[in-house]
């Protein structure tokens, strides 16, 4: 049995050997010695942290989270003001490989949602969470007087993370799309929703 202080490594571990296995193969029907694959632990130690893989799967959600919402929460109140805030938020909701697993194993999340609740819910969690990301930045821009709102701020902020989600999806299927191209796109609509100018510098990414 692991030493308790060893605990947290081996789950990490874990967590991103399930990641590796559900982007090559999918999670309908993934096993414990699918994961085992993909890490030096063997398909009992699998089944020993995880003795219920959909606990797996749960935190392999949570990690996604930690990126997509937590992270990107942390890189938006960076920004000095309003404009680079929103410009920050909609630049960390973009990938810029092929390779970045998160994105892949998102748009697995997405693609199983259909087939079962519990994918469903996880997915519908990460949503709100997204959608709550632009929704306080453009609250925050039209009460320093910066933003003047064309669409209400829950209706913007859910078209954004819907543009962020059709061009990510469209960016990891091969679309031939730039990381930056995705960005100025996602901005002009954010510019016309916002009544705001979202030009960038490089300092600003």
């Amino acid at each position: 049995m692991a030493r308790p202080k060893n605990q947290k490594a081996r789950r990490e571990q874990l967590v991103h050997s399930a990641k590796q296995a559900i982007v090559e193969r999918g999670l309908n029907g993934l096993r414990a010695i699918d994961v085992a694959a993909y890490s030096e632990l063997g398909a009992g130690s699998v089944a020993y942290y995880y003795p219920d893989l959909s606990d797996l799967v749960r935190d392999v959600h949570e990690d996604a989270v930690s990126r997509f919402y937590w992270n990107r929460r942390q890189q938006g109140a960076e920004g000095e003001n309003p404009a680079v805030r929103l410009r920050r938020t909609i630049r960390s909701g973009i990938p810029t490989s092929l390779d970045d697993i998160d994105f892949q194993v998102l748009n697995e999340l997405h693609t199983h949602a259909h087939r079962d609740a519990f994918h469903a819910e996880l997915m519908a969690e990460l949503y709100r969470l997204e959608v709550s990301l632009y929704s306080d930045v453009l609250s925050e821009g039209v009460e320093a007087g910066e933003f003047t709102m064309a669409l209400p701020v829950e209706t913007a902020a859910s078209n954004l993370v819907a543009m962020e989600d059709a061009y990510g999806l469209h960016f990891m299927g091969g679309t031939p799309l730039h990381a930056d191209d995705i960005y100025r796109m996602i901005a002009a609509n954010a510019e016309v929703m916002a009544g705001c100018a979202l030009s960038e510098t490089k300092t600003a990414r």
